[in-house]
C-alpha cells in the first residue's frame, strides 16, 4: 500500500509505501510520470506522453523513463501489470 501527498498545482509528490521508512519526493518530470501511471496506460503510452510534453526528439528520454520506472517497481510504488499497464 502507498500513501501519496501533493502540492497543488501537482509540482511536488510525495510517496510512502507502508513498509518503508523513508518516503519519496517527486518533482517536475518525475511527478508528470507519476501522475500518467493510472493502471491503463502502457510504458509507451507513457514514453510517448513524456516525449510530447518534453518535446523529446532525440529518443533518449526513453531509457530514463524505463530506469525511473524499473525505480519506483523495485521501491514497491508500481506494480507492473503485464500485458495492461501501469
Amino acid at each position: 500500500m502507498v500513501a501519496e501527498v501533493c502540492t497543488e498545482p501537482r509540482a511536488r509528490v510525495a510517496l510512502l509505501h507502508l513498509d518503508a521508512t523513508q518516503p519519496v519526493v517527486l518533482e517536475g518530470p518525475a511527478a508528470v510520470i507519476w501522475d500518467l501511471i493510472d493502471g491503463q496506460r502502457s510504458e509507451q503510452d507513457i514514453f510517448a506522453e513524456i516525449e510530447a510534453t518534453f518535446e523529446d526528439q532525440s529518443g533518449k528520454m526513453q531509457a530514463q523513463v524505463e530506469d525511473f520506472l524499473a525505480s519506483l517497481e523495485a521501491q514497491h510504488l508500481i506494480e507492473a501489470q503485464h500485458g495492461v499497464g501501469l
